[in-house]
């Protein structure tokens, strides 16, 4: 009986310990499975967060990479805005240029083109023929040059009746001018003087070019503000002292007509349009 008793109070604690243990491996194969779950998620959450750091990162390569590239456009759009000034200026300058250069080259042709048309109307109203005369036009101004057989004799400043002559024809174009002044400018050779009244061959052109002036003015009607004379010796020939030929061509006297710039191009004007009749 007594056994009886014990086996049955002994029996619910077997049983109880029998669920315990089932339950207990039932718990514990949850518990691994909530641990691999768990190491899982944390490698997840290990492998997200190293992606978003480097997400980070790279988004700050690009925010820094962006400022770079607007800093840069920036820089680049006040280069263009600068180049672009620039380029408008160079082309001013060119333009300018290119008109300096056009209006250059209407002037060049015009003076080419009306050189000959003012020496011809000089030579009419001169009305000279003879080789010993030479009109023309060098750097604006007219030239007019004379040989020394029409106006001295050889070693003497003194004026001949036949250069009087010539010289009314030249004093003619003056008094046609007022405003324009007249060099006369004496020159010799380079054989030296032989005188008691002249020092050297600056004195004999100087000599001839005073003469020539009292001419003009005294006997000729030349306002003598107009008159200017000058000598240069034998310092600018035409030609080499070596013959009498050559001698006798370097002996001369040039008489140079200048006017003002606006009475010349107005002169050169009426000219072209004689031409043009």
């Amino acid at each position: 009986m007594k056994k009886i008793v014990v086996l049955s109070l002994a029996l619910p604690f077997v049983l109880g310990s029998c669920v315990s243990k089932k339950k207990f491996g039932l718990l514990e194969a949850k518990q691994k499975e909530t641990q691999d779950l768990l190491n899982s998620a944390t490698v997840q959450l290990n492998k997200c967060l190293a992606e978003k750091e480097a997400s980070l990162k790279q988004v700050d390569y690009l925010q820094k990479n962006n400022e770079n590239l607007i800093n840069s456009s920036k820089e680049l759009t006040v280069l263009t805005m600068k180049g672009a000034e620039n380029l408008e200026k160079s082309l001013e300058s060119l333009k300018e240029k290119d008109l300096k250069i056009s209006r250059l080259q209407d002037a060049l042709t015009k003076k080419d083109s009306v050189t000959l048309a003012l020496v011809t109307s000089l030579k009419r109203e001169v009305g000279i023929n003879d080789p010993d005369i030479n009109i023309n036009v060098e750097k604006g101004v007219v030239m007019i040059s004379i040989a020394d057989n029409l106006l001295f004799k050889s070693g003497s400043y003194e004026v001949g009746d036949k250069a009087k002559s010539v010289l009314a024809k030249v004093a003619k174009v003056i008094n046609s001018k007022p405003d324009f002044e007249c060099m006369v400018e004496g020159h010799a050779d380079n054989i030296p003087i032989k005188s008691t009244v002249l020092v050297d061959n600056w004195d004999l052109s100087v000599k001839r070019a005073t003469s020539i002036v009292r001419v003009l003015q005294k006997d000729l009607g030349v306002n003598p503000k107009q008159l200017i004379p000058a000598g240069r010796s034998y310092f600018v020939p035409l030609t080499t002292n070596d013959t009498a030929e050559n001698r006798a061509k370097n002996r001369r006297t040039r008489i140079i007509i200048m006017p003002k710039i606006d009475q010349f191009y107005d002169m050169i004007e009426t000219e072209m349009k004689n031409m043009g009749k």
